[in-house]
């Protein structure tokens, strides 16, 4: 695969759309293990068991609030660190700075920024919408294939070598 103008050399090759779905499927798996534990944390999941017709939107929404913290510093960290949270790891990809392909360091928490805490706002569903926007953008963006976490960092998502 031929690489797109700006790429420097050497880099590794682009990582497909394919691979980053995989990558964020299995990412979205742990967001979900967060998620539930920040649900029984705040009684949020025993109230809504217990009357599922009245769930108390006040811990619901401190669920929210912690899983979204929680899930930022994880990719944070993990992007900081070596590129790759998790689901990258196994999808092998990695982020890498655009501008020499080195690993992100404290862009990564840049990107995971961007990412994770609009999904605070979960409650009013601007979070959701933006996390669709944000994810479809790297299908018409070009040459880079980048997603908005990706612009706001100035990363590309790579094959990890």
């Amino acid at each position: 695969m031929t690489q797109p103008p700006g790429i420097p050399a050497g880099m590794a090759p682009l990582a497909t759309a394919g691979q980053r779905f995989l990558a964020r499927l299995l990412d979205t798996l742990i967001l979900g293990v967060i998620w539930t534990l920040a649900l029984t944390a705040t009684g949020a999941l025993k109230s809504a068991m217990d009357d599922p017709k009245d769930p108390d939107v006040a811990k619901s929404a401190l669920s929210a609030v912690i899983t979204f913290i929680v899930y930022f510093a994880y990719e944070g960290f993990m992007l900081a660190r070596d590129g790759q949270t998790l689901g990258k790891k196994a999808a092998r990809i990695r982020v890498a700075m655009l501008a020499d392909g080195d690993v992100p360091g404290a862009k990564g928490w840049t990107r995971a920024a961007v990412y994770a805490l609009p999904g605070v706002a979960q409650p009013i569903a601007i979070g959701p919408l933006f996390w669709l926007l944000n994810s479809l953008w790297l299908l018409w963006d070009k040459p880079f294939h980048q997603c908005l976490h990706d612009r706001a960092a100035k990363t590309v998502v790579v094959e990890a070598r």
